[in-house]
């Protein structure tokens, strides 16, 4: 069995973290790493990512996520914020960014820009808002399997107030949304959870072969 697999089977949605033990910043480094480094739609990133430890605030946000207790007791909580209303302005700054990493002239990748704003630009606003949204469950696929090496827990969380959050975060005057929450930590031993035999879906139940 490769480690991957291994790792897959020993993670879990954690319903009890221990509030004594702190991720290192070497290794909220490396989960940083792994959400920059994830795939998106065209390379574009629509998202930013919020990093929260303080605790004042972390209680003001406990409310607005059905006072889960993961939001106080993890390390960190981790909170995936999608663009609204992305447009020229961020395909533009991607194109810069592409310029200077690549060592290119925009001449040749203008084509591209000009097939991202005639395929984004014509979205409404809340098709905009649904496809940016969508990104942000790539990045934290990158988040959980990084952090299953690490053997560092990750509870995800759609079990949230999205606009309780965006006021607390100020999201909306950003032009941005609350889509994801992750908690990151280590379980307490008292989590019960942890010793749950998994439930999936058969090898022939999930899969279609054609």
């Amino acid at each position: 069995m490769s480690n991957f697999i291994q790792d897959a089977n020993w993670r879990y949605a954690t319903k009890k973290f221990d509030a004594s033990k702190k991720v290192s910043k070497e290794d909220l480094d490396t989960l940083k790493e792994a959400i920059r480094l994830s795939s998106s739609s065209y390379g574009l990133q629509p998202y930013k990512v919020f990093i929260i430890e303080n605790p004042e605030l972390r209680r003001k946000l406990q409310p607005a996520a059905w006072n889960q207790s993961q939001i106080v007791d993890a390390s960190h909580v981790v909170v995936f914020a999608n663009v609204v209303n992305f447009g020229d302005e961020e395909i533009d700054n991607y194109i810069q960014n592409l310029i200077k990493t690549r060592g290119i002239e925009l001449a040749s990748v203008q084509g591209y820009a000009d097939f991202m704003k005639m395929k984004i630009n014509p979205l409404s606003i809340e098709e905009k808002k649904n496809w940016t949204s969508k990104q942000t469950y790539l990045a934290l696929g990158n988040l959980l399997n990084a952090a299953a090496e690490l053997k560092i827990d990750v509870t995800p969380m759609e079990g949230f107030e999205e606009d309780k959050v965006n006021e607390i975060l100020g999201l909306t005057q950003l032009g941005l949304n609350a889509s994801l929450i992750a908690t990151i930590g280590y379980r307490h031993e008292e989590d019960a959870t942890q010793h749950f035999a998994k439930v999936r879906k058969s090898n022939q139940e999930l899969f279609i072969n054609l």
